[in-house]
């Protein structure tokens, strides 16, 4: 028996691969000849009956396009064979007919088609004064016929909505991959902008201090190693999500509202003169809004440390029992570069920025300062 199955299933397979046409010209040969041959049987094959059973099988070629007119045909052509008594009790063509239209037909043509078919299988017993036991048994093989043309629907539809789950998930899967790496560059922008453009003021400054004040230039070496080891941990954090899922690698928190002090700190040693105040009672936040919080004062003060030309800078965090405030600002020269991304790259940090407060429900603002003078961020994160 299993043997058997086996064949049974590489038979299906086989004819699944060939061609519709092929298929559906092999299916009307067969209820032909099976016209033809019934009719030789009964003693009752009379020179119109193979025209007749072209009549009735041919339409079959298109069963698949045209089902509900293909089942009409067919049925009217069969009540005639059936009338005439050259048909047998099985109607083969009519069989394919009923399945085709009952997997491929809307529900209304199928309910016109199954009462044509009923009136079809009455007439076709009642004129040759058949036994009315027939019309049980045929009865019987056409409610199979179209009980397995309904499955086929059933499992065609089926298909059908899985492959479109598929396709959406497969769309969604894409969508949270693309935000993923969007994150990892943000992550990664902010860390290297800001972390390189201390170390790179710093460096620059180096040399001159060594010659007039060489305890302020053992400082700043000293700031430029506390920078970049802190770079490389962020980074170790931000890549870690790209790893393996089993990989016991640094997973820690992203740094947030904690951070800001050693922030401000390592800027102030850069030799801007920075601050940090902070107005109303803090309070705990959501992590998310920690680190975008962090990410926004970053990145304001990576631009006045590369741009800005300023003498002084100043953060200033903003707490209300919904939101908490950012706002940092300069004495620099004027606004920092536009927010359109420019071929060295500039602008990409206030997009980032942006992205990020939307994200968190927030908003952002960045202009020049009061009276034109200096450059200043400002933004408001929900914390409810």
């Amino acid at each position: 028996m299993g043997r058997l199955s086996e064949y049974g299933e590489r038979l299906a397979a086989w004819g699944r691969g060939l061609p519709p046409v092929a298929v559906d010209a092999a299916i009307a040969a067969a209820c032909a000849l099976y016209v033809i041959f019934d009719a030789g049987v009964a003693d009752r094959l009379y020179w119109w009956v193979p025209l007749a059973a072209s009549v009735n099988t041919v339409p079959l070629l298109w069963r698949r396009r045209y089902p509900f007119a293909v089942t009409a045909i067919t049925g009217v052509s069969t009540t005639v064979l059936a009338s005439a008594d050259v048909l047998s009790d099985v109607p083969a063509a009519q069989l394919v007919a009923t399945y085709t239209f009952a997997a491929l037909s809307p529900p209304l043509l199928r309910l016109i088609a199954v009462l044509c078919t009923v009136a079809g299988i009455t007439v076709s017993i009642v004129i040759p004064d058949d036994e009315a036991l027939n019309l049980g048994m045929i009865g019987i093989m056409f409610a199979i016929a179209y009980a397995l043309g309904t499955a086929a629907r059933a499992r065609r539809d089926r298909i059908a909505m899985l492959e479109e789950r598929a396709l959406r998930l497969t769309r969604e899967q894409e969508t949270v991959a693309t935000r993923e790496r969007e994150r990892i560059a943000r992550e990664m922008h902010d860390i290297l902008a800001h972390s390189m453009s201390l170390v790179v003021v710093q460096a620059e400054a180096g040399p001159i201090a060594v010659r007039h004040d060489p305890d302020r230039a053992e400082q700043m070496f000293d700031t430029i190693s506390v920078t970049a080891r802190d770079a490389l941990a962020q980074l170790r954090r931000v890549l870690g999500v790209l790893r393996s899922a089993d990989d016991d690698g640094d997973r820690a928190p992203q740094p947030g509202l904690e951070a800001l002090p050693g922030l401000v700190e390592r800027v102030d040693e850069a030799g801007l003169t920075a601050t940090l105040t902070q107005d109303g009672a803090p309070r705990p936040v959501p992590a998310d809004v920690a680190a975008t919080a962090y990410r926004i004062v970053q990145e304001s003060l990576t631009n006045t440390v590369k741009h800005a030309a300023a003498s002084r800078v100043d953060v200033r965090l903003t707490w209300s029992d919904s939101a908490l405030g950012i706002e940092v600002a300069d004495d620099g020269g004027g606004p920092a570069p536009s927010s359109a991304p420019s071929a060295n790259g500039s602008g990409h940090g206030l997009i980032g920025m942006r992205e990020r407060v939307a994200a968190a429900g927030g908003t952002l603002d960045a202009g020049p300062g009061p009276g034109g003078v200096g450059f200043r961020v400002t933004a408001s994160l929900r914390l409810d």
